[in-house]
C-alpha cells in the first residue's frame, strides 16, 4: 500500500449533521479535511426522519424542553449539558434556515409558520421537520454550502483505521489519523492539528436497525483504542417501530406517525399500549419498544401492527411522503393497509466521554453528534433531540478548539511511515463477513432489548473468542475496509457487553430480568470505561502510539 501525508488544520472524520456543520464554522480562515466512508450525502443524519426539537412556539418553554429531556433521561442527563443545549438550540435552527434548509410549513389565516411536530414524551409540539426526511434536508442545504468553500477538502470512500496519538497516555496529544482510501488501496496519513470524531452511531452492531451500512461505530472504538474513555454503551435506544418486511432492511417509521394518532395494535387487532403506560403510544421509546418486545416473546407473534388508517389519506401522503411512498414499494398502502412493525436498533446514548465544549480526555480530539457522550441524553434520547444536540456541540467545538489554532505548531511529531508488517492480499471477504453476521445475531439475541446475566456472560465469553480470532487471524491480511469495520463492531460489542454487566439495574434503555427495579441510590451515575480524568495538557509530543495494523497490538 502507498503513503503520503495530508497536513490542515481541521481534520472531521464523518461527514453527518455535526462534521458539515462544524466544517462551514471553521472553513473561513482554516483549512478543513472531510473524512467520509463513503459517498456524501450518506449518512445516519440522512436517515433521521422525524425531526429536530427546539423551543419555537410562544406556548413552549425552556423549562418544558429541559423537563422532557431530563424525564426521558430516566435519572441519568446532566442537567448543565441539558440546559446548554435547550437554550442554544433556537439560534442553531435559525442558522440552518439562513443556510435554505426548508422546514415544513401550514397555513395560519393569510400566513404561513413552521409546521410543528409532536412526539412521544415532548409536552408541547416543537419539532420542526422537512415533511418525514428532516436529516435529508438538513444535509441537502449543508452539503450544498459545504461545497462552496474552497477550503474544504472531501475525501469520499475513505475510512479511518487509528488515531495518531502522541505517549505516554498522562500526556497524550492526537494530531490526525491513519485513513484507508478504499478505491486507491492506500493508508494515507491526515496530519491536523485539530481532530474531531463526527462519526455517528453503531447500529450495525445489532442484527435489525434503522441505521445505514456505515453505522459501524467506527470513532468510538478508534477512541477507545486510542486511550479515551467510553461511558453509557449498555444504553442503545431501540426503535419500536420499523416496517417488518423481508425487503425492507429495516425501514425506519418516524415517531412522528405516533404523535399523529397511529396506534399499536396486535395482529388481531387489538390495541395495547395503554396497559403498559397511561400515555399509550405516546410513551417513550424504551416504553413502546419493550411493550412491542413483551408482547412478541409472550404471544409468539413475528411482529406487531402500527395503525392510522383512521387519519385522511390526503393529509397522510402530504404529511409523510416518504414513507407512504416506500411502504407502497412493500405493498402496504397507509391509508388501507396496518404496518407490520418490530423494534430495532437505533440510536446509541453512549459513546466517548467529551465536556461541555466536545474535548475529550485526549487533548486536540474532540467528537460531535451520536460518536459523543456529552451527557445529554442519560439512560434514554428524548425523540428529536440528536440532531440539535449535533448543531449545538459543533458550535462549541468550534468555539473551544481555535484557542488550538494559535498555538506554536512546531513540536508536532514526525509521523512513521504505514507499515503493514507481513500482512498478505488475501480473498477472506465471507470469512470476514461471517463473523460479522454472527456478532450481530449474538448481540440481538443476548444483548438486545431485555437482558440478563447469564445472557450477558455468554455474549462476553463468545465476545472474546471473536476479539482473539481477529488479532490472531484477520491481522495476517492487507487492511480493507470490511476488516476494519469487523474489528470496530467487535469493539463496541464489547464495550456494550462490558457496561450492560456493570449496571446492575434496569433504568431507561437498559432492562435486565434478574434486577427488574431502578437503584438510584448504587446506579444513578454513569458507567464509565477507561481513563475518567480529562487531560488536557499539551506537552512536548513523544513516541505515537496506534494499535494498528502494522503497528503495536491492538484489539483491546
Amino acid at each position: 500500500m502507498g503513503h503520503f501525508i495530508m497536513v490542515s488544520d481541521y481534520l472531521i472524520i464523518g461527514s453527518g449533521i455535526a462534521g458539515l456543520s462544524l466544517a462551514l464554522k471553521i472553513s473561513d480562515n482554516c483549512a478543513v479535511t472531510i473524512v467520509t466512508k463513503d459517498r456524501l450525502p450518506e449518512s445516519n443524519s440522512a436517515y433521521a426522519q422525524g425531526g429536530i426539537a427546539s423551543v419555537w412556539s410562544p406556548d413552549d418553554s425552556f423549562t418544558s424542553h429541559i423537563q422532557d429531556t431530563l424525564a426521558a433521561g430516566a435519572g441519568l442527563c446532566h442537567p448543565d449539558v441539558v440546559e446548554t443545549m435547550v437554550r442554544e438550540g433556537p439560534d442553531r435552527i435559525r442558522e440552518l434556515i439562513a443556510l435554505g434548509t426548508n422546514f415544513s410549513r401550514r397555513s395560519e389565516g393569510e400566513e404561513t409558520e413552521y409546521d410543528l411536530g409532536l412526539e412521544g414524551g415532548h409536552s408541547y409540539r416543537r419539532i420542526l421537520h422537512a415533511a418525514d426526511a428532516t436529516g435529508q434536508e438538513i444535509i441537502r442545504a449543508l452539503i450544498a454550502a459545504v461545497r462552496q468553500r474552497p477550503n474544504v477538502t472531501i475525501l469520499e470512500k475513505h475510512v479511518g483505521i487509528d488515531l495518531l496519538v502522541t505517549a505516554p497516555a498522562a500526556r497524550r496529544e492526537c494530531w490526525g489519523a491513519y485513513v484507508l482510501d478504499q478505491e486507491a488501496n492506500t493508508v494515507k496519513t491526515l496530519a491536523a492539528r485539530v481532530t474531531v470524531l463526527c462519526t455517528g452511531g453503531a447500529g450495525k452492531v445489532y442484527l435489525y436497525t434503522s441505521n445505514p451500512d456505515v453505522a459501524t461505530g467506527d470513532g468510538i472504538a478508534m477512541a477507545y483504542r486510542a486511550g479515551a474513555p467510553i461511558a453509557n454503551m449498555e444504553f442503545f435506544q431501540f426503535h419500536p417501530t420499523c416496517v417488518f418486511h423481508p425487503k425492507a432492511k429495516s425501514f425506519l417509521i418516524s415517531e412522528a406517525l405516533r404523535g399523529e394518532g397511529a396506534i399499536l395494535k396486535r395482529p388481531d387487532g387489538q390495541p395495547f399500549m395503554s396497559q403498559y403506560d397511561s400515555r399509550a403510544e405516546l410513551a417513550p421509546r424504551d416504553v413502546v419498544a419493550r411493550a412491542i418486545d413483551t408482547e412478541m416473546k409472550t404471544y409468539g407473534f413475528s411482529h406487531v401492527l402500527l395503525d392510522i388508517r383512521h387519519r385522511e389519506a390526503d393529509y397522510l401522503h402530504r404529511r409523510f411522503p416518504t414513507i407512504s411512498q416506500r411502504c407502497l414499494e412493500f405493498g402496504i398502502d397507509l391509508t388501507t393497509d396496518p404496518i407490520p412493525v418490530v423494534p430495532a436498533a437505533h440510536y446509541l446514548c453512549g459513546g466517548v466521554v467529551v465536556d461541555l465544549h466536545g474535548a475529550t480526555s485526549i487533548s486536540r480530539l474532540y467528537a460531535a453528534g451520536e460518536v459523543a457522550m456529552t451527557g445529554l441524553h442519560g439512560a434514554n434520547r428524548l425523540a428529536s433531540n440528536s440532531l440539535l444536540e449535533a448543531v449545538v456541540f459543533a458550535q462549541r467545538v468550534f468555539l473551544h478548539a481555535q484557542a488550538l489554532l494559535t498555538e506554536d505548531t512546531s513540536r508536532c511529531p514526525t509521523f512513521p511511515t504505514w507499515n503493514p508488517g507481513h500482512a498478505v492480499r488475501s480473498n477472506e471477504r465471507v470469512v470476514v463477513m461471517h463473523t460479522w453476521e454472527e456478532i450481530r445475531r449474538l448481540m440481538w439475541d443476548y444483548v438486545g432489548v431485555m437482558r440478563s446475566d447469564r445472557r450477558l456472560a455468554s455474549a462476553r465469553s463468545r465476545i472474546a473468542l471473536i476479539q482473539k480470532e481477529i488479532r490472531d487471524y484477520y491481522w495476517k491480511f492487507l487492511v480493507t475496509t470490511d476488516l476494519l469495520e469487523l474489528r470496530n463492531l467487535a469493539t463496541v460489542a464489547e464495550l456494550i457487553i462490558r457496561c450492560a454487566s456493570q449496571r446492575k439495574e434496569s433504568r431507561g434503555l437498559h432492562a435486565t430480568a434478574d434486577y427488574p427495579d431502578t437503584d438510584d441510590k448504587e446506579w444513578r451515575r454513569d458507567t464509565v470505561l477507561g481513563a475518567t480524568a480529562p487531560v488536557r495538557q499539551t506537552e512536548e509530543a513523544g513516541s505515537l502510539s496506534g494499535g494498528s495494523l502494522g503497528l503495536a497490538g491492538s484489539g483491546r
